[in-house]
């Protein structure tokens, strides 16, 4: 089996960061008014595009916080963090950040919206239905890769998703997304095993997914080869727990049956 290769393409995190600027532009315009506002409406007729440069304006620096807020708590923690502390890495005033956003934990609530999306794109992606027609450690290679990449490559992702404090509404996104990830883990047992019962699938999916968490921590506080080794390391361990149960070399009965 191969380890994740190191990719070219921008992370989710910064993709998550893009993305949520769209929505939140509107705050920017607004902070950015002054004495431009004053002007009234004949200097905006005679000048379209000033405002689509103040949300230009407002939509970077909420893009800048949210990088600078996902840095800080990845150092610090998301306990420990602070608006002023994000801002400080922001490269501006505490006064500015809360013209984009009132407190901490709004700053992670939108940072932790963005990267759950990006993460259910991404298991989709691994548990995809042609992969079932692979062998079990292809299988392991296609969905373990993408799945461990996003992690690595979006530290804040753990920090929000397991760290101590974090607000509710992360939490309980995060536990519905898990009771998701856990189904689709049960579908995919369920067409290599078609004849093992259902509550045994249910068990062998707990523990499967359990054992790929555990790994991840060891996966997340490594790095270089060090984390390569262990990525290995977590994909062996499944491999040996799935294998007696699947077969050797075994391909998905049901996708067999399919062609």
């Amino acid at each position: 089996m191969t380890v994740p290769e190191g990719k070219a393409n921008k992370t989710a995190t910064e993709a998550a960061v893009e993305a949520a600027t769209e929505a939140a532009g509107a705050a920017g315009a607004t902070g950015a008014t002054g004495a431009a506002g004053a002007t009234g409406a004949t200097d905006g007729a005679a000048d379209p595009a000033r405002p689509r440069r103040r949300q230009a304006r407002g939509e970077a620096r909420i893009a800048q916080l949210l990088r600078a807020a996902a840095d800080v708590f990845c150092t610090s923690g998301y306990t420990a963090s602070s608006t002023n502390a994000i801002a400080r890495e922001a490269g501006v005033s505490p006064g500015t950040l809360y013209q984009f956003f009132p407190n901490k934990e709004a700053i992670a609530v939108e940072l932790g919206d963005r990267l759950l999306d990006r993460w259910r794109e991404t298991y989709g992606a691994a548990f995809d239905q042609s992969h079932t027609e692979l062998p079990l450690d292809r299988l392991l290679d296609a969905v373990l890769d993408p799945l461990i990449a996003f992690n690595c490559e979006n530290p804040a992702f753990f920090v929000l998703m397991h760290g101590s404090e974090i607000p509710g509404r992360i939490t309980e996104a995060h536990d519905t997304l898990h009771a998701t990830m856990l189904t689709r883990v049960e579908s995919v047992l369920a067409d290599y095993l078609p004849d093992m019962p259902a509550p045994q699938i249910h068990r062998i999916a707990e523990m499967a997914f359990m054992v790929f968490k555990a790994g991840l921590d060891l996966v997340m506080a490594s790095e270089g080869e060090e984390r390569t080794a262990y990525i290995q390391e977590l994909k062996t361990v499944m491999l040996r727990y799935l294998d007696p149960l699947v077969g050797d070399d075994a391909s998905c009965p049901a996708a067999d049956g399919a062609h």
